[in-house]
């Protein structure tokens, strides 16, 4: 039965989807509340640059390699970007918007110039296609899982053991670095392990949804949870939760209306936030409007005679 429901095409599509989601709204979750929301698409897009010079050194596409190369394109463009803002003649986000579309651009060329008649170009790292996860398959006892699904799950895996390890030095060197550090917690490594998580898992989720849906599920599900609680393990819980609604939704979405399903994806991760920025138990526009009309319509006690 569970190898009649992998061979469809339905389940694998919103499995992957979903674990992209789950994987990416773990880091991104950080990357939110730090401010560096914008990190993410400056290391999803310059990663194309470490994936085709991992390719000319190793002629390999994919594997461990890449994900190493990926993760040190990720470091690099922090670095190249701290390097910027420490100069003072920039801001952190025109130094994002400088360094990130050199080294894209970079890797375009590259890639252009020298694996022209290789299986890796531009449409496939941005867009992907997550409609044909299910060809591309693994026995895994006996059953036929699909590869996108595995590379997820492992990454999935790795950003949650890494934030279950450091939890507490992760929560306290994101809202209180300088206390972080006092305590010898090294906010600074943590970060760039951080980001390192975040570059591996951009590269492993190309071939199945490509950097535009990345981005979405890495700060849309994490910036609506922001949203809906206070506390930073509900946020974790919330990301993965919609992450899952907006797969399953997305994909009957998608196929209803004949669109694209990774787009139609990425499309109700915004839905969601527009609901948590709207209708919020706490922060809600509306929520706040009906809270303001509640206490301009109670009544006003007199005051307490003398």
């Amino acid at each position: 039965m569970m190898a009649e429901l992998l061979t469809t095409t339905a389940l694998p599509i919103m499995l992957v989807g979903a674990m992209v989601g789950i994987a990416s709204s773990a880091v991104g979750t950080f990357l939110v509340l730090r401010g560096n929301s914008m990190l993410s698409d400056a290391i999803s897009h310059s990663i194309v640059f470490g994936i085709v010079i991992v390719w000319l050194l190793t002629k390999q596409q994919s594997g461990p390699v890449q994900l190493i190369g990926a993760a040190l394109t990720g470091l690099l463009t922090v670095l190249l970007t701290e390097a910027l803002a420490s100069t003072k003649r920039v801001k952190q986000d025109t130094a994002i918007g400088l360094v990130f579309p050199a080294l894209f651009s970079i890797g375009v060329l590259l890639l252009n110039i020298y694996a022209n008649d290789v299986h890796i170009d531009t449409h496939t790292v941005l867009l992907g296609e997550i409609g044909f996860v299910w060809l591309d398959t693994l026995d895994i006892f006996g059953l036929p899982i699909p590869q996108a699904l595995v590379s997820m799950s492992v990454m999935t895996v790795l950003n949650y053991a890494f934030i279950g390890l450091f939890y507490k030095e992760l929560k306290l060197a994101t809202f209180d670095p300088a206390l972080a550090k006092t305590f010898g917690f090294m906010p600074s490594i943590l970060f760039y392990v951080l980001l390192m998580l975040t570059s591996s898992t951009a590269v492993a989720a190309f071939d199945a949804v490509g950097a535009v849906l990345f981005i979405a599920f890495a700060i849309v599900p994490a910036s609506a949870a922001y949203l809906l609680t206070d506390r930073l393990w509900m946020m974790f819980i919330i990301g993965a939760l919609i992450s899952i609604a907006s797969s399953i939704s997305g994909y009957y979405l998608a196929v209803f209306l004949n669109v694209s399903i990774g787009g139609m994806m990425a499309v109700m991760t915004g839905v969601f936030l527009m609901l948590a920025f709207l209708a919020g138990p706490r922060y809600g526009v509306i929520t706040q409007l009906v809270k303001r009309q509640r206490a301009r319509q109670a009544p006003v006690e007199p005051p307490p005679s003398v």
